[in-house]
């Protein structure tokens, strides 16, 4: 997010103004459907630490009504990657909002709907558009950024799980906000390491779960040793993913929860196969003496055809000249009427 700094006697006031508006840049359109866009309104932005971990690049907050007199509120975020938008929305998401359709990562609340769109997540409450003037909306969204979300978003386990209790770390301070137990140092964020957090509903209390990712299976197996070294830690580690829990309320409840959680790497290899290059060896030599077939077949054609030629035009221009074949008389036996050479002149 930008910011400016101003000296002079009004300073302070400008600054002030300066920074609402960088929370007030410009996602939304004039028009959205029917419905018109009145002036934005300031929007604060708590927990700045936290969205700035996430990516947060601008914010807008608006109000439209349409001339059949409906009306709804909208608030954008936008941020740098769909991986901060998955861990905004995960946070942003009340914990009573049940699944809607309107996009992939979208639920509805008593008074609208939050919803994920790439880079971009939204909160709209009133009579929202319907989903095709959305679709007209997400076309005119500037720097849109649509890659593919995180695998490991989708690997906690769905049995027991608590619902909207799920939130996605990024760094140290999502970390902090959502499971303090493990020290930063443990998770190893330098490595390029991110995870998914759920709490679980067991007999004796809700249990914490956490899945960290790993670039490779060497690195997690390194900080799998760091994990075990945390007092209480329940530690699992499956190919490049380290699972822990700390301090469980029911022990025997996490080693069968851990236990539904195994990496499962899908390889492809490109071997030669024998059999197969044998068959194609073959195959060459075939289509080989098929060409070979052709040419023949084609050379013997175009030969009958040049002698059909040759004697349909004898037969029906006779008066014509038939152009002779030009010899040239050259032999090895001189002409008798050739005198020999003088050897002395």
């Amino acid at each position: 997010m930008s910011r400016s700094l101003i000296v002079g006697p009004w300073g302070s006031l400008a600054a002030l103004v300066v920074l609402t508006g960088a929370a007030q840049a410009a996602i939304f359109p004039d028009q959205i459907g029917p419905y018109q866009k009145s002036a934005p309104k300031t929007i604060g932005i708590p927990d700045q630490p936290l969205n700035d971990e996430y990516g947060l690049e601008e914010t807008e907050a608006a109000e439209f009504a349409s001339p059949a007199n409906k009306h709804f509120s909208a608030v954008g975020w936008r941020l740098h990657d769909s991986t901060g938008a998955l861990a905004l929305f995960q946070f942003r998401r009340p914990p009573g909002a049940v699944s809607a359709d309107l996009a992939q990562l979208a639920v509805r609340t008593s008074d609208g709907v939050i919803f994920a769109f790439g880079n971009y997540v939204f909160q709209l409450t009133g009579d929202y558009p319907d989903p095709s003037s959305l679709t007209i909306f997400y076309s005119q969204l500037a720097k849109l950024e649509n890659s593919p979300l995180p695998a490991v978003s989708t690997f906690l386990p769905k049995d027991g799980l608590v619902t909207n209790s799920e939130r996605y770390i990024l760094g140290p301070v999502s970390l902090q906000r959502f499971e303090p137990s493990i020290p930063p140092s443990v998770a190893g964020f330098r490595m390029g390491a991110e995870a998914q957090f759920g709490k679980y509903q067991t007999p004796n209390g809700l249990l914490n779960l956490i899945i960290f990712n790993y670039p490779t299976p060497s690195m997690a197996r390194e900080q799998a040793a760091e994990f075990q070294k945390i007092p209480g830690a329940v530690v699992k580690r499956t190919g490049p993913l380290v699972v822990a829990t700390v301090n469980p309320p029911d022990k025997d409840a996490a080693e069968r929860l851990l236990g539904k959680i195994n990496y499962q790497a899908n390889v492809t290899l490109n071997e030669a196969n024998p059999q197969s290059e044998v068959k194609g060896f073959a195959k060459m030599i075939l289509n080989i003496f098929v060409l070979a077939g052709l040419v023949l077949a084609l050379c013997v054609v175009g030969g009958i055809g040049f002698a059909g030629y040759r004697i349909m035009s004898r037969k029906m221009w006779q008066k014509e000249d038939t152009p002779s074949m030009i010899v040239l008389g050259i032999d090895n036996t001189r002409s008798p009427k050739s005198k020999p050479l003088d050897s002395a002149s």
